[in-house]
């Protein structure tokens, strides 16, 4: 069964740096791409970043662009997430997130675009 267990949360003043990382298990990690959303109270689930299956390309979104970084290990089967420069915006729980499609080249935005979730880890900044 597909598995993804993110870690690395806590709480950082603004201006600090958190990593965080997502281990992946039961299915061909390197088949996919891996993205990272997150939630903030009362708002929606939102687009971070997203990387190709062999991490040679990578998107973010525009509140994250220059600060986040998205990388991944296809040997260990994890996922990162660093974030510097963070901001009492950053705020919110992070999710790591499977493509819904196998193979597929095009990075995707759209939470719907991945079908397997993990349990979220929660980011907190302080100002």
């Amino acid at each position: 069964q597909v598995q993804l267990v993110e870690s690395g949360g806590g709480l950082v003043q603004a201006g600090g740096s958190l990593r965080s990382s997502c281990a992946a298990s039961g299915f061909s990690f390197s088949s996919y791409a891996m993205g990272w959303f997150r939630q903030a109270p009362g708002k929606e689930r939102e687009f971070v970043a997203a990387i190709s299956r062999n991490g040679g390309s990578t998107v973010y979104a525009d509140s994250v662009q220059g600060r986040f970084t998205i990388s991944r290990d296809n040997l260990k089967n994890l996922v990162y997430l660093q974030m510097n420069s963070l901001k009492p915006e950053d705020t919110a729980v992070y999710y790591c997130a499977r493509d819904r499609a196998v193979y597929r080249r095009l990075l995707q935005r759209g939470s719907s675009d991945y079908n397997y979730w993990g349990q979220g880890t929660q980011v907190t900044v302080s100002s």
